[in-house]
């Protein structure tokens, strides 16, 4: 087990309104400008030298597709898993679960998913009141203690996506 984890929560990127041409909202994609955008992020998040060996989604169309944005743009080929818990309105029990089993096998993990779920998960982890909010396409690092990946942890930094495109390289 890692001595110490860094945690990333990624909120998905900008994706199509919902409405008529998404009837159901797990199909919701990015849009081109959310494409776009995401992709000069995770040139801002190598400035940080994130390196990450493991990539949890939403299976939601939308986070799956930022995870693979961010998995193609970061390097260091990290692996690709969908979490269900991790889809709007998921059980936070579960992706606290899912966090033990994954430190125990990597050290540098990203989480994708959603809002409101993502901010009030950063709250807990962070043993704070309330949440933590995240607009699209933000990320934010957590650093936990491998002993107890489910918290206290120390909330290193979380920018939105505009200061992080700002910061490329």
């Amino acid at each position: 087990m890692a001595a110490t984890i860094e945690l990333y929560l990624v909120r998905h990127a900008v994706a199509a309104e919902r409405g008529p041409n998404y009837p159901d909202d797990r199909q919701r994609p990015l849009t081109s400008e959310g494409v776009s955008r995401f992709k000069q992020s995770v040139e801002g998040l190598k400035g940080f030298d994130v390196k990450l060996e493991l990539i949890v989604t939403s299976p939601l169309v939308r986070a799956t597709h930022t995870a693979e944005l961010l998995a193609a743009g970061i390097g260091g080929k990290p692996r690709l898993e969908s979490l269900d818990a991790l889809a709007p309105g998921g059980r936070m029990a579960h992706v606290l679960e899912a966090v033990t089993k994954y430190s125990k096998r990597a050290s540098h993990i990203a989480l994708v998913g959603h809002e409101p779920d993502l901010g009030e998960l950063a709250a807990r982890l962070l043993r704070s009141r309330g949440t933590v909010e995240f607009k699209k396409g933000a990320v934010c690092c957590l650093e936990l203690d491998g002993a107890m990946p489910n918290g206290p942890g120390t909330l290193k930094w979380l920018l939105p996506p505009r200061a992080l495109r700002k910061i490329r390289k």
